[in-house]
């Protein structure tokens, strides 16, 4: 992973329904047919959170790979109100500048819930999904279990927070992330093996989140995560990836909660949660031939 070149993102701006400036990174062949494939990032990242998939997929020979960053996030700046709601109708205007009709969608952690939350409110728009540890409430475990006790408290810190937003109470800089450089410094061979302690430190840091992301979008962002998600309304093929490990969720209630899908194929990887930093060869290996299966390049195209 280190002795590689850095991935080179083209960058698009669109605005989105209500006026808002928005980001997306992306890769792959614009005068493609097939459908492209969304892939969303978690909490308090961004879309550089999909850099290895991107460089390694074979996905990017055949169909555009979008890799917005979602509303409050990174390119994306923005300290209004938002929830599941604008990042799904965001993601339709999204393919809407693309010029798609349809598209696969996917995410990890907090992306997989809006991915899912897409699907149920766009359901024409969406091909397929991709949940790589989607945070089922009943599931979460360790300090974000206890977000659910905490929920009230939230909602007045957020409420606090955006008033003194309103007041020009805010930081102007925050610390750009980039969630390439970050895992390349895990992998780096000066440091040691990436143990659970040290990438708690890098990826589940709320002091460090808070550098990069405006407060009020932090918060949301926690009570976004024990949004119910409506998985009995999704009618289209998913494949699911979980981590084996209960650092943020217990796998078990995870697979319990996905039987409500209809269509839903499980995967599992040794991993803590950050399975796109932990296993991400095994993840192109297992998104890559999903999709093949589910929508298969045109025939008689030659695939690299």
């Amino acid at each position: 992973m280190t002795g590689e070149p850095r991935i080179a993102w083209q960058v698009t701006q669109f605005r989105a329904a209500d006026g808002v400036t928005l980001g997306c990174r992306w890769v792959g062949p614009r005068d493609s047919t097939l459908p492209p494939l969304v892939l969303l990032h978690g909490a308090a990242s961004n879309g550089t959170r999909w850099w290895h998939f991107a460089a390694h997929s074979r996905l990017r020979h055949q169909r555009l790979l979008l890799c917005p960053d979602l509303r409050g996030h990174g390119l994306s700046l923005w300290r209004g109100p938002v929830g599941a709601r604008h990042w799904c109708d965001d993601l339709a205007v999204l393919l809407r500048h693309f010029g798609r009709p349809r598209a696969l969608v996917g995410g990890h952690c907090l992306g997989a819930n809006v991915a899912v939350h897409f699907a149920a409110r766009h359901r024409d728009l969406c091909a397929g999904l991709v949940l790589i540890e989607p945070m089922v409430a009943a599931a979460l475990t360790g300090a974000l279990a206890r977000l659910r006790w905490v929920h009230p408290g939230l909602r007045l810190a957020l409420a606090l927070a955006r008033g003194a937003n309103r007041l020009g109470l805010r930081r102007r800089r925050l610390q750009p992330l980039d969630l390439e450089e970050l895992d390349r410094s895990v992998w780096r061979p000066a440091a040691a093996a990436a143990d659970l302690p040290a990438m708690r430190r890098r990826y589940a840091s709320p002091r460090h989140d808070l550098k990069t992301l405006p407060t009020v979008q932090y918060l949301n962002n926690l009570l976004e995560v024990l949004r119910p998600l409506p998985l009995a309304q999704i009618t289209c093929p998913v494949l699911a990836i979980l981590s084996s490990g209960r650092l943020m969720a217990e796998p078990a209630i995870t697979r319990q909660a996905l039987a409500a899908l209809a269509r839903c194929e499980i995967a599992e990887l040794a991993a803590q949660h950050w399975i796109p930093t932990e296993q991400p060869q095994a993840l192109c290996d297992l998104i890559d031939a999903w999709v093949a299966q589910v929508s298969p390049p045109i025939p008689g195209a030659a695939v690299p």
